[in-house]
């Protein structure tokens, strides 16, 4: 029978399995590239700008998200129950408490942001405020601080500026490619060797944009079970995400980059067909239900 642990465990091992598979395209990748035009050297261009643009997300994502979303501070005094809520459970998971943000906008929707637990916050959309019991709430910050508690903002952030760099080396490839014609045209011996590394660069950045969108859902099943055993009440969370999803509304200021950030999809609602799991940030409201319910 599923429980609270046994869910959270297969999560994290899920995880990494897929960010696993994403470093291997982002290997794959580089060689593609230095096999295709003879040269190491730009595979040593692409990690290191790779690595500056993590140190950056890693430094200012939380700022980034809390500007884009048009967030503000909550008033301790105004949102007196709602840091009550946020401190309580702070202590309960070991964590220091994050700052507490509120976005006025009636879609119910909330998400957590920083680098580590002593740099995190947590961001409320009014809606949310109005529309959720002090249970159901309590389920949804529970959530977020298990995003904090799972470091799960680091491997979003990661695995976003790591898709990102595969995007530009393949868009770099291409325009190469077309304008300044082949490095490895004479490599007569070598034409499948050669034909593979052309693939693997044109389709390494749409797998892993794939990958990434995976991890995404995945880390949204383990921040589930994380926040369902905090408060020991899963059915909290369950009722939140109903009257979430219910919600069809978009959130005013979202985009692309941060929409894996929210609890639920913060574009309205999403369907359960094949081929909008694949794509979507968040998994299927009806299967998050039903591994919420499924434990005991």
């Amino acid at each position: 029978m599923a429980s609270l642990y046994t869910q959270q465990s297969t999560n994290v091992r899920k995880t990494w399995v897929l960010m696993g598979s994403f470093l291997i395209l982002v290997i794959l990748a580089g060689w593609g590239v230095s096999y295709y035009f003879e040269t190491p050297f730009i595979l040593y261009v692409a990690v290191a700008f790779s690595l500056l643009m993590n140190i950056g997300a890693y430094w200012y994502s939380d700022k980034i998200a809390l500007r884009a979303t048009r967030a503000k501070e909550a008033d301790e005094r105004e949102y007196r129950e709602l840091h009550r809520i946020v401190e309580n459970l702070s202590i309960t998971a070991g964590l220091p408490k994050p700052r507490v943000y509120i976005i006025d906008d009636p879609a119910p929707n909330a998400f957590a942001t920083g680098r580590n637990p002593k740099h995190s916050a947590v961001a409320v959309t009014t809606g949310l405020l109005a529309r959720l019991e002090r249970n159901e709430l309590e389920g949804v910050i529970a959530h977020e601080l298990a995003h904090i508690g799972n470091r799960d903002i680091l491997v979003m952030t990661v695995a976003v500026v790591l898709v990102g760099m595969l995007t530009i080396i393949a868009d770099i490839f291409l325009r190469i490619s077309i304008f300044g014609g082949s490095g490895n045209s004479d490599r007569g011996g070598n034409v499948l060797l050669l034909i593979g590394a052309v693939v693997v660069i044109i389709l390494a950045p749409i797998a892993a944009q794939m990958i990434q969108l995976a991890v995404s859902r995945k880390r949204e099943f383990l921040a589930d079970a994380s926040g369902a055993l905090l408060t020991r009440y899963p059915e909290g969370l369950a009722l939140a995400l109903e009257k979430i999803s219910a919600y069809k509304a978009p959130v005013k200021h979202v985009n692309h980059a941060t929409a894996h950030l929210f609890i639920a999809n913060p574009f309205g609602g999403q369907s359960g067909k094949f081929v909008n799991k694949l794509f979507s940030t968040h998994p299927p409201v009806e299967e998050r239900l039903a591994a919420l319910r499924s434990m005991q």
